[in-house]
């Protein structure tokens, strides 16, 4: 299989952070976003909606979605368990995960992709016909950062990882969102003292440098 990676994007991070925990190696393609090789179309012939990460098997099967591909590889290697053991566990880690891409990961998204000039005329990603930026789209994604820092840290104040007492996929999701911040210049202040103690307790951590 070989696994469609960009070094510096935050979606094929999330998966070779998952991938490090676990201790899986696999065969990398790095594909350019921001030169277009993913909308190339050798690329799109592969994956027409032009994402990355994409893992592809040996028998061309082609998966898109970053936790689609880390539920293939828990699937296929359940310890260390990264995504919840009993049907509860299960459903709360879904939960906190999803809460982390839509408001965190999708936020700093609508920054980036409505003001960085790379994504001009591509402003929403899977979709290959022209997607205008909309600044005002920018603004809102400022406003909707700051609450979701409000909120994780309430979050991290009464629980020692962001879905449980456990490292987990969410927490993952929520480290490579505080970095794709940087990007927009948007991480959380020193005033969330709770976010502070997590993070730098998952920055040690070997997979944080994946």
């Amino acid at each position: 299989m070989k696994f469609y990676d960009m070094k510096m994007a935050p979606n094929p991070r999330r998966v070779r952070m998952f991938l490090a925990e676990k201790g899986i190696s696999v065969e990398s393609v790095q594909v350019d976003i921001l030169a277009g090789e993913n909308q190339t179309p050798a690329y799109l012939a592969k994956n027409p909606r032009g994402l990355v990460p994409m893992l592809e098997l040996d028998d061309g099967t082609v998966l898109d979605e970053s936790v689609a591909i880390c539920r293939y590889f828990e699937e296929l290697h359940p310890e260390p368990n990264l995504m919840g053991r009993t049907p509860l566990e299960k459903a709360q880690i879904e939960s906190w995960q999803r809460r982390v891409e839509f408001d965190g990961v999708g936020a700093i998204a609508s920054i980036f992709r409505n003001v960085a000039p790379q994504f001009a005329g591509h402003a929403v990603p899977g979709v290959t016909e022209t997607t205008e930026q909309i600044p005002a789209l920018a603004e809102r994604g400022a406003l909707l950062i700051a609450l979701f820092w409000r909120d994780l840290d309430a979050r991290l104040g009464t629980s020692a990882y962001v879905a449980g007492d456990r490292f987990t996929i969410a927490d993952i999701t929520a480290f490579i969102c505080i970095e794709f911040a940087k990007w927009v210049k948007s991480t959380p202040g020193p005033e969330f003292a709770n976010i502070a103690r997590w993070y730098a307790e998952v920055s040690a951590r070997p997979s944080a440098k994946a």
